[in-house]
């Protein structure tokens, strides 16, 4: 399964950001969990519904 150590670090505009988090905080999310969510649509998109197979177990 996902290993959550590795850090991101993002530069955002100010005012975007806060929106972002006001948005997060309305479906009760955190602004990481929702990141990772749009990585996990993003790479899916990309690779296909087997990604998890193909990152996790190094295959491709």
């Amino acid at each position: 399964m996902e290993n959550r150590t590795a850090r991101l670090t993002v530069l955002v505009d100010p005012k975007k950001k806060a929106e972002f988090e006001r948005l997060c905080d309305l479906e009760d999310l955190t602004p990481s969990q929702k990141i990772r969510q749009f990585m996990r649509d993003y790479i899916e998109e990309k690779m296909g519904p087997d990604w998890q197979e193909k990152v996790f177990n190094g295959q491709e």
